[in-house]
């Protein structure tokens, strides 16, 4: 089975879970990360919001935040963990961003 850990905030990756849940059938196991509290403008150490190590064979971030998504690519890289941020420019890490 192929594990997947999603990160969100406030929901906003719930129809691409949806999506997997229906087409993907049992081949894949999905860890949701929701954030849904309120964020500061700036966030210096993402530690209260990120795990320290993550369990998948990919991650997709669907997070609003930048800050959040800048930590998590580098997060990922350092894990080894291929990570998604579609639409995103993201210059730190190893993070694929696809156009939208």
């Amino acid at each position: 089975m192929y594990r997947i850990a999603l990160f969100q905030q406030n929901g906003s990756g719930q129809s691409k879970i949806d999506g997997i849940k229906a087409y993907g059938r049992d081949q894949f196991s999905i860890e949701v990360f929701d954030i849904e509290s309120g964020l500061p403008d700036i966030i210096d150490d993402s530690s209260d919001y990120l795990p320290d190590s993550i369990e998948a064979d990919i991650v997709l971030d669907f997070l609003k935040h930048h800050d959040l998504s800048a930590d998590l690519a580098v997060l990922c890289s350092r894990l080894k963990i291929p990570v998604i941020m579609s639409g995103k420019k993201i210059s730190t890490g190893e993070a694929i961003c696809p156009p939208t």
